[in-house]
């Protein structure tokens, strides 16, 4: 294996971890309006991600840089042709990070609402266009002889994708509910272990269409591996929330999106971007790399901070892991 390869893993890896991470807090954004019947729990859903929402867009970053270090022309191509919905996922990312620190910045309802509003819609609308994008990405997209993307933001609009951000919303959104039971008390967990089972069946049926689509135009058999395994974890997940065991619940639906996101990457190597128009015009993994020496200093470094990161976001997570309820709002006013 090349290290052009090595690196093709890596950021497989990194987007991994973002989904999983990232996914169950844009979860939990969608129910606070879903789940949430008044504002002391939209406060409870709000604080249960509230010391980890940001640690878990370190992986966004570190993917992203990954991406534009590892292979210059994917990212080239990738963030010009995609330009609109990932300028419409940046903003909405910005906009959330200010919502969760200026909402309860001042007591009156209105100012609250609106940007309890913004957090959920910034929460659902990357949560629906990562699935977009991606399932872009592996269906392949109009790449010219030039490595250029030469078609218009509607062809970025097809039934695949489509079913891809539907698959990614309701896949976080099931992601999110059994957090929100894992991490609260009361009446609110019990309900979000009831909207759990609805929206985990919904994502049953958009998942398994979209990843038996994904096995019959690009698959191998390393993807059908990851296609049963991610279809074995989503039962898995739905039988131990219906069960009360909100921790497996979680572990499982984790499963699930790694299963889901791997057999991704599995479909696409050894392209990282395929093109519609001619096979021979695909940025692959050797074509779109970066130089053999700087691939070998982004592994070093790599081998470096990965540990740092993970060990602090561990930490993270262990030192906020108790239940919060209504209870524990000391002021529900605000």
């Amino acid at each position: 294996m090349e290290l052009h390869d090595v690196w093709f893993v890596l950021i497989a890896v990194l987007w991994i971890g973002y989904f999983f991470l990232e996914g169950f807090d844009f979860g939990v954004g969608v129910l606070t309006k879903l789940l949430a019947r008044n504002r002391p729990e939209k406060r409870v859903l709000i604080n249960t991600i509230g010391p980890v929402w940001d640690g878990n867009e370190v992986w966004l970053l570190s993917a992203g840089g990954a991406t534009f270090a590892a292979f210059p022309e994917w990212y080239a191509t990738l963030f010009s042709g995609f330009y609109l919905p990932l300028l419409i996922i940046l903003v909405s990312l910005i906009v959330r990070g200010v919502a969760f620190e200026y909402r309860a910045k001042r007591p009156e309802e209105k100012w609250q609402r609106n940007w309890e509003n913004a957090i959920f819609w910034c929460s659902l609308i990357p949560a629906f266009l990562w699935g977009v994008a991606f399932g872009n990405i592996v269906r392949g997209v109009k790449i010219d002889q030039n490595f250029e993307y030469v078609g218009n933001v509607w062809d970025l609009l097809n039934p695949y994708a489509l079913l891809g951000g539907v698959v990614t919303l309701t896949l976080f959104t099931f992601h999110g509910a059994v957090f929100t039971a894992l991490k609260t008390v009361g009446d609110i967990r019990e309900r979000a272990r009831k909207l759990a089972l609805w929206v985990g069946l919904l994502t049953a049926v958009a998942a398994l269409a979209f990843l038996l689509w994904t096995q019959v135009r690009d698959g191998n058999g390393w993807s059908l591996i990851a296609l049963v395994v991610a279809v074995v974890a989503l039962v898995a997940a739905l039988g131990a929330n219906q069960r009360g065991r909100e921790g497996w619940s979680f572990a499982f639906s984790g499963v699930t999106i790694v299963a889901a996101v791997a057999m991704l990457f599995l479909s696409l190597f050894p392209d990282v971007m395929p093109s519609s128009l001619n096979a021979d015009w695909s940025l692959t993994v050797s074509n779109a790399s970066s130089s053999p020496y700087t691939l070998k200093i982004m592994t070093w470094c790599a081998a470096i901070a990965t540990p740092i990161v993970l060990l602090y976001q561990s930490w993270t997570y262990w030192v906020f892991r108790k239940r919060i309820g209504t209870q524990h709002i000391a002021d529900p006013v605000h």
